[in-house]
């Protein structure tokens, strides 16, 4: 384990080597997929969305490493910002998250047709057949703070149901309306979309970036996740013991819009504030509670204009 100063975690699980997962087998760097010749849903694990988000790593390299194949359908493991992952730094290791956009953000028409140019669109663009290919989309993320890990993903039966279903992680952070700060992976496409022919796409946020348990998490719910739609099978030793869930709604996506942004206390998510309370304020704005309960998710831990500022939800 490295130390590191005050301010900033301990890091139980650092970046290592991927280069050889490069050339992948379907055209597309870092891409693999595993047909089965059996009929079946096609389930894609995509990792490294963000690229100091360890936790996906090991998860899809223990799937590659161990040999985890299809029984039924197609199989796809993705490692998508490999450019960021690769500049870690562990002296500042929260700012590889990205390197010019947030590649969570830019999944529409909008985004992947428009003229901008920079490293998260261009691997947006080369992984749209991949996203637009799978039923059913796992995307393993983390999160800066160590909260108790939770699920993210639209207000949709399918979703819900794959989620409850499988159980861990036991909290949900459901999205009625998107994000409501752009368009994340999970959201591209017939994803986005309360009909038609879409599976579930689902959000894994499986704890700090760079806690040993956060990985081992990844692992499990990956494993989980592919198992549930039946292109493998786990014994049942290796299920989770049934766990209440809880579950929010997200109502708002305050985003930083001054550099005076800040919180009236330290938050790491899930503090809860009574309706109007003040949570924070941004210049001369007041960022106040929306409801009794009112919970915070995800608040950030360095305010950068344009970014997300925190997640207002509540409890349902």
């Amino acid at each position: 384990m490295t130390q590191q100063p005050d301010d900033l975690p301990p890091l139980e699980v650092l970046p290592r080597d991927i280069s050889a997962y490069a050339k992948g087998n379907t055209g597309i760097p870092y891409v693999h997929r595993f047909e089965s010749g059996r009929p079946g849903p096609h389930v894609l694990v995509n990792a490294l969305t963000h690229g100091n988000e360890i936790c996906g790593m090991v998860a899809a390299t223990h799937l590659l490493d161990t040999g985890v194949r299809p029984e039924i359908g197609t199989l796809t493991v993705s490692f998508a910002h490999v450019e960021a992952y690769n500049a870690f730094d562990a002296k500042a290791p929260h700012e590889n998250r990205q390197l010019v956009h947030n590649l969570n953000r830019v999944w529409s028409d909008e985004w992947l047709n428009g003229p901008e140019d920079s490293p998260e669109l261009r691997r947006a663009r080369e992984l749209r057949p991949v996203v637009a290919a799978a039923d059913h989309i796992l995307d393993i993320h983390s999160t800066s703070q160590p909260v108790d890990p939770f699920w993210v993903y639209p207000a949709f039966a399918r979703n819900a149901e794959v989620a409850l279903a499988i159980g861990r992680p036991s909290i949900h952070l459901v999205m009625p309306k998107g994000l409501g700060s752009g368009t994340p992976l999970i959201q591209h496409g017939r994803h986005g979309e309360e009909a038609g022919t879409a599976g579930a796409a689902l959000v894994a946020e499986c704890g700090q970036h760079f806690l040993q348990s956060a990985a081992d998490l990844a692992t499990q719910v990956a494993l989980d996740f592919v198992a549930h739609f039946g292109l493998i099978r786990r014994d049942a030793a290796s299920r989770p013991k049934p766990a209440p869930q809880r579950r929010f709604e997200l109502m708002h996506t305050r985003m930083v819009k001054t550099p005076e942004f800040r919180f009236v206390r330290p938050l790491v998510g899930f503090e809860t504030f009574a309706k109007d309370e003040l949570i924070a304020i941004d210049g001369d704005e007041e960022v106040r509670a929306l409801c009794d309960e009112c919970t915070v998710l995800m608040p950030t831990r360095l305010p950068i204009v344009g970014r997300e500022g925190v997640y207002l939800a509540r409890p349902i």
